[in-house]
């Protein structure tokens, strides 16, 4: 499975990431509000970013 970081949590994002996680995928989230991030990863694991650059590094795909 791919290494896919996911920028933006909004009412599209949300789902789409979480869709990502259980198809196997490491997801790394990062949201404009840090506290959506946290909770993203609190409900379906993965891991959060405080920064674009962060989440983008060493992935190989990158969905804004």
């Amino acid at each position: 499975m791919a290494k896919v970081a996911f920028l933006g949590l909004g009412v599209m994002g949300y789902p789409m990431a979480r869709h990502l996680k259980d198809k196997g995928h490491e997801v790394t989230v990062f949201n404009r509000t840090g506290p959506k991030a946290d909770k993203w990863v609190s409900e379906n694991g993965g891991r959060a970013a405080r920064t674009p650059r962060e989440a983008a590094e060493g992935q190989e795909i990158v969905f804004t």
